[in-house]
C-alpha cells in the first residue's frame, strides 16, 4: 500500500525541506525543542521570513520571552527585511513578553487568543510562531488546567487553518513541561555538542505525524548567510557519470594519465613536505578557470594572498582568474566543529556553483574532527563531501600531506578507496641531490603509466621527465 503524504508549509531553509519531505505540515503545529544557543528562534522566525517573502504567506510572531525591539534587532541584516516586511503588513510581532496575560492565573488564555486573531486577521496570516511558549508555565504551580488551556490552543490554531510552530526549551532531551505530547504533528529537537573545545549544532526529526522524513542528526551552520541543514548522511549512489575527460594542464601528466582525469571524479595528490603538491592542484585550477570553468579553492593552511604569490614563482597566475571564474576560501579547518566545516564547504559550493573544487590540504580535516574520534570523524566527512560534489558532477582535487616518505602509499584517514585517481610525489635522494618524482598509483577506468616520472619547476612551469610508457 502506497501512503500519501500530508499537505507541507516550506520552510524555504537550505536542507531541512529535503530532511523533513517538504517542510512542515500545513495547517497544523510543529514543535522545536532545545537548550539555550540551539537556534530554535532562529529557524522559526526565518520559516516566518521566508513565507513572507518568497511563498506569499504572511506570519505572526508571538514572543513569550524578548521584547519585539530586540528581535528585530537580532535579525537586522544588510538588506533589513525583517523591517520591510513589518513595515509592508507581511509580519506582525506580538510582544507578549513582560505581560503575562492577566487570566492565566485562572487558567484561560482566552486573551491570548484574542491577540492572535487580530494579528492574524490584520496580516491575513498564514503561519503563526509562538517563540518560547515554555514561559507560560514560570510561576504556575498547578499546570494540568494550563496544560489542558495549550491543548484548546493548538486545537483552535488549527482550525483556523494557519501553520503553528511552537519553540520550548529542553529538559533531559525532551521538550519541558511535557510540550510534546500535545504539540505532535512535528517534533524537532535541537542540539549543541561539543567534543573537547569543538562545538557543532545537530537537528533530528523526533517524529512527523502523516510524512516520512529523515532518521539522522543532521549539522546545521547558522552564519551571516543564515541558516544551512545538509542532509549529508543520505546521500546515495545513485548520481550518474562522465566519460569527458579534462586535462590537468601539464600534457605530460595527462600522457601518464591517459588523456586526463574524468570530469566528476575524485582526484587525490599524497606527498611530504615540499614535494609539490599545491602547484599540481594550483596548475589544475589555473587549466580549469582558462577552459572557462569555475573554481572554488578550499587553502585550509594559507592566506589567499600567499597562494598567488607562492604560484606565481612558477608561472601559475592564479590572480588572472579571481572573482570571475575563481573563489579562494582561506580558513582553518579547526575555526568550526568538523560537521559544521563540512556545513560551510557545501553551503560554499551550492552558492559559487563551481565546475571544479580543491581542498589543500585535506589532512587539516583529522584536526577539526575532535580529540575523541580525529580520523574516523574526518573520514566519514570526506566520504559524505567527495559523494556531494560527485552528485553534481563536480570534479574534486585533494592533496594530502604524507608524514613520511616510507608511508608515501599509506593515509591515516584510510580514504584511498575512496578516490578514483591518485598521484603519488615523492622526495628521493640521488647523487648528492634531492629530486621529485612523480607516480601514478591508481586511476580507475583509465589505460594509466606505471613508470615514474621525475617532476621539475621553474619560472616556465612545470615539467615531466622520463614519464613514458
Amino acid at each position: 500500500m502506497r501512503f500519501r503524504s500530508i499537505e507541507k508549509s516550506p520552510t524555504g531553509i537550505k536542507g531541512l525541506d529535503m530532511v523533513t519531505g517538504g517542510g512542515f505540515p500545513q495547517g497544523r503545529n510543529t514543535l522545536i525543542y532545545g537548550g539555550p544557543g540551539t537556534g530554535k528562534t532562529f529557524i522559526a522566525v526565518e520559516f516566518l521570513l521566508n513565507g513572507a517573502s518568497y511563498y506569499g504567506e504572511p506570519g505572526v510572531l508571538v514572543s513569550f520571552d524578548e521584547p519585539a525591539d530586540n528581535i528585530v534587532e537580532n535579525f537586522q541584516s544588510d538588506d533589513r527585511i525583517l523591517e520591510k516586511l513589518i513595515k509592508d503588513g507581511k509580519i506582525f510581532i506580538e510582544d507578549v513578553s513582560g505581560t503575562p496575560d492577566p487570566s492565566i492565573g485562572s487558567y484561560s488564555l482566552d486573551a491570548l487568543k484574542i491577540r492572535i486573531e487580530d494579528a492574524v486577521k490584520t496580516t491575513g496570516a498564514s503561519r503563526v510562531v509562538l517563540d518560547k511558549v515554555d514561559s507560560l508555565f514560570d510561576g504556575v504551580s498547578d499546570r494540568g488546567p494550563l496544560h489542558m488551556e495549550l491543548r484548546h490552543l493548538i486545537s483552535w490554531l488549527n482550525g483556523m487553518g494557519v501553520t503553528s510552530v511552537f519553540t520550548a526549551g529542553d529538559s533531559g532531551g525532551k521538550p519541558t513541561h511535557g510540550l510534546e505530547d500535545y504539540i505532535s504533528d512535528c517534533v524537532i529537537h535541537l542540539t549543541h555538542t561539543f567534543d573537547g573545545e569543538v562545538g557543532t549544532r545537530h537537528l533530528r526529526i523526533v517524529k512527523y505525524r502523516g510524512s516520512s522524513h529523515g532518521l539522522n542528526r543532521y549539522p546545521f551552520l547558522i552564519n551571516e548567510r543564515g541558516i544551512s541543514i545538509f542532509p549529508i548522511t543520505s546521500l546515495k549512489l545513485d548520481y550518474s557519470v562522465s566519460r569527458e575527460l579534462v586535462s590537468t594542464g601539464i600534457p605530460d601528466l595527462d600522457d601518464m594519465l591517459g588523456g586526463g582525469v574524468y570530469r566528476g571524479s575524485s582526484v587525490l595528490i599524497s606527498g611530504t613536505t615540499g614535494a609539490g603538491k599545491t602547484t599540481l592542484l594550483s596548475k589544475f585550477a589555473y587549466e580549469a578557470c582558462r577552459r572557462g570553468e569555475r573554481c572554488l579553492y578550499f587553502a585550509n593552511e594559507e592566506p589567499a594572498d600567499q597562494v598567488i604569490r607562492n604560484m606565481e614563482s612558477v608561472g601559475i597566475h592564479l590572480k588572472d582568474h579571481i572573482g570571475d571564474k575563481l573563489m579562494i576560501h582561506a580558513d582553518r579547518p579547526t575555526s568550526l566543529g568538523l560537521e559544521s566545516h563540512l556545513t560551510e564547504m557545501q553551503d560554499l559550493v551550492m552558492d559559487f556553483k563551481p565546475d571544479t573544487v580543491l581542498v589543500d590540504p585535506v589532512t587539516g580535516l583529522a584536526a577539526a574532527g575532535g580529540p575523541s574520534h580525529r580520523a574516523s570523524n574526518a573520514k566519514n566527512l570526506f566520504i559524505r563531501f567527495t559523494d556531494f560534489l560527485k552528485s553534481r558532477g563536480v570534479t574534486s582535487l585533494f592533496t594530502y600531506l604524507i608524514r613520511s616518505p616510507v608511508t608515501a602509499t599509506q593515509t591515516e584517514l584510510e580514504i584511498s578507496s575512496l578516490i578514483d585517481t591518485w598521484i603519488v610525489l615523492e622526495h628521493v635522494r640521488a647523487n648528492g641531490d634531492y629530486k621529485r618524482l612523480l607516480r601514478i598509483l591508481k586511476s580507475r577506468g583509465m589505460n594509466h603509466s606505471s613508470s615514474v616520472a621525475e617532476l621539475r619547476f621553474s619560472e616556465r612551469g612545470i615539467l615531466l621527465k622520463g614519464g613514458s610508457w
